[in-house]
């Protein structure tokens, strides 16, 4: 009997949407599904990485670009709103074509908005059922709601009851649409290992403001005596290491090596994108974080774990490595969130 073919197809913003599909396709294939891959950039060359004997196809990219100053992030995104619509357009077609050719039995679209198919079962994943834009917040969440209704089910990676990850993010009650609390996803175990490193850099999302981060970075770090892994957070074709003084370099890493590393770090610095947080909850590590200027929904986590003194943050401008002083008065992540059901459960969909 043939394996049902499911389309897996995160958004290329950073690479949190692609990385949080990995549990996802690993599930799939162990319940006897056909994953098929579908993205584009670097979150698409991240999934080739870590799945190179399954099929792939690029989608339209909706370049998503960060403005580099944070009073205009929300003005940068507005301009580019037609393009999106436009690439929404194309990856929906783009998504007719896949099927064409592959005769796919369910999708499961990772907040890219035109991934689905009338009469084939189709999921949404997103933790951001209210899409925090300031005073525009209403309006923001009711474009969202009104893309998400199309799908069949809106899976949300976080618990649905108190204490949650996400806070107000991903809890919305809703009429319009059923969501299913899939909980946490991560593509990491923790481990008992010695600790290699006192600290852990790691950047992701896109451009310019990855770069501005790492150039902070790598000048706080000049000289320290800490053993430090920066890690860049730049896709290319094979891992590339390099070292300076006490510090240890690489463009990226992925799977089994970047898991290692999470678990040889004592503390990481990393922008509070919900991804990290849920990587970080599964390794119960203590972070820092450093928010993406003029990100409202990276803003509100760190705020959020600050308050609840699971981790301290400050705005990319202020950091410096004194900063790291007060940080065994934050806990940490010590609270374990699981899933309540295998995501086997959820497969039944299809």
């Amino acid at each position: 009997m043939a394996k049902k073919k499911i389309l897996v197809a995160p958004l290329n913003w950073g690479l949190g949407h692609a990385t949080r599909c990995i549990p996802i396709i690993h599930a799939l294939q162990q319940d006897g599904f056909e994953p098929i891959l579908a993205s584009d950039g670097d979150a698409l060359l991240l999934l080739k990485k870590e799945f190179p004997n399954l099929s792939s196809y690029q989608l339209p990219s909706y370049k998503i670009k960060y403005a580099k100053k944070s009073y205009l992030f929300k003005l940068k995104f507005l301009f580019r709103s037609p393009h999106i619509i436009q690439a929404v357009r194309k990856e929906y077609k783009a998504t007719q074509q896949i099927h064409e050719k592959e005769n796919l039995d369910g999708i499961i679209s990772d907040n890219r908005l035109g991934v689905r198919i009338p009469g084939i079962k189709s999921v949404y994943i997103t933790h951001q059922l209210h899409v925090l834009s300031g005073i525009t917040t209403k309006l923001t969440t009711w474009a969202h709601h009104h893309f998400i209704k199309k799908f069949d089910a809106c899976w949300v990676p976080d618990v649905e009851f108190s204490p949650s990850l996400s806070g107000k993010l991903s809890h919305f009650r809703s009429k319009k649409f059923k969501v299913n609390y899939i909980g946490p996803l991560s593509r990491f175990s923790k481990k008992k290992l010695p600790i290699k490193y006192d600290l852990m850099c790691i950047l992701s999302g896109p451009e310019p403001q990855r770069g501005l981060l790492e150039n902070k970075l790598r000048e706080e770090i000049r000289g320290s005596e800490k053993n430090i892994l920066f890690i860049c957070g730049k896709m290319e074709r094979n891992s590339i290491k390099s070292q300076e003084g006490n510090t240890v370099f690489y463009n990226f890493l992925t799977g089994k090596e970047l898991e290692t590393a999470f678990n040889q770090s004592e503390i990481i610095i990393a922008r509070s994108g919900y991804t990290t947080l849920m990587d970080l909850a599964k390794l119960e590590k203590k972070a820092f974080f450093i928010p993406t200027p003029g990100q409202q929904e990276q803003e509100y986590l760190a705020k959020r774990l600050k308050r609840k003194k699971i981790a301290p943050s400050c705005k990319q401008n202020e950091f410096n490595l004194a900063l790291l002083k007060d940080i065994n008065t934050y806990s940490g992540f010590t609270l374990t969130y699981t899933n309540s059901l295998p995501l086997q459960v959820f497969f039944q969909l299809f």
